[in-house]
């Protein structure tokens, strides 16, 4: 027997709700109902909002739950049948197959009021002169196939921000991401590999300074909910290293004792929030 939550309206039958671990319905999830026996005895599928609902009453005993859904790892349960002819199984959480996550499917758009591009250098090799860029967009695309999913952002070079007009002005300039021939940094992501229950290696191309170089960005994923504008959000953080002189950008000043008053490696840090769909919201 085959039965679909959403015509279910009796007292008898099956309850469950099936979600991911950031409370998103799995709209697609199959419950099957077997006795001691393993013979299949109730087939259920989800609807819309990731709840089973059947109207059948079954004999009362305990028999086995099995929640299935495609890209995710099946989970299995005991549920007690009562008198009545009812069991509630409750929330079962699936979570995506080999344990990895990423927010539900389809398009994410960066926020940019939300979110920050910072990077980070050594000066004088005792201290940090930290930075960001105040202009950018972005979108991210989460596919089924998780690791087919892909990231897009662009970055506006004059945006340089260190908090030192006189410093700014020269990392604008040839010596380093000379805005006026390059105004824009673009990253384009190539493919995804998981690192970790929610982290994930972003294989991708950078183009700054006229140069194009592979640049694997390291992605936590912190998770989904909604925002106070009717919204859902999701937020991550990504870290990468790079190598000045890979874009072209050799300048330095050797001060005392040999030490560049400006370091070769910049570390960049990304701390993101994307607003489900195509386009952020107006309000």
């Amino acid at each position: 027997m085959t039965t679909t939550g959403a015509g279910a309206r009796g007292g008898a039958g099956l309850r469950a709700r099936i979600h991911t671990r950031d409370g998103w319905a799995v709209q697609h999830a199959v419950l099957t109902v077997t006795d001691m026996t393993g013979a299949q005895v109730l087939r259920a599928q989800a609807d819309g909002d990731g709840a089973v609902r059947t109207d059948e009453p079954l004999p009362p005993g305990p028999y086995t739950i099995i929640a299935t859904a495609v890209g995710y790892a099946p989970v299995a349960s005991t549920a007690i049948v009562t008198a009545s002819g009812r069991a509630d199984v409750g929330t079962v959480v699936l979570a995506r197959q080999g344990g990895v996550e990423l927010p539900p499917p389809g398009a994410w758009t960066l926020d940019p009021a939300h979110s920050t591009v910072a990077a980070v250098a050594q000066h004088l090799g005792i201290s940090s002169v930290h930075g960001r860029f105040t202009e950018f967009g972005g979108r991210i695309e989460v596919s089924e196939d998780i690791e087919k999913s892909r990231v897009e952002a662009v970055i506006q070079a004059a945006s340089i921000d260190t908090g030192n007009a006189m410093r700014d002005g020269h990392l604008k300039s040839p010596d380093f991401l000379n805005v006026e021939e390059f105004p824009q940094l673009t990253y384009r992501s190539t493919h995804l590999s998981t690192a970790g229950a929610d982290r994930w290696t972003v294989h991708g191309e950078l183009s700054m300074h006229g140069v194009v170089r592979d640049v694997d960005l390291d992605l936590t994923y912190l998770g989904t909910g909604p925002d106070p504008w009717g919204g859902v959000r999701a937020a991550f953080r990504a870290v990468a290293e790079l190598r000045r002189e890979d874009f072209a950008m050799n300048y330095n000043q050797v001060v005392a004792a040999g030490i560049a008053a400006i370091g070769t490696t910049l570390r960049v840090e990304l701390d993101i929030q994307a607003v489900q769909g195509e386009e952020l919201p107006t309000a």
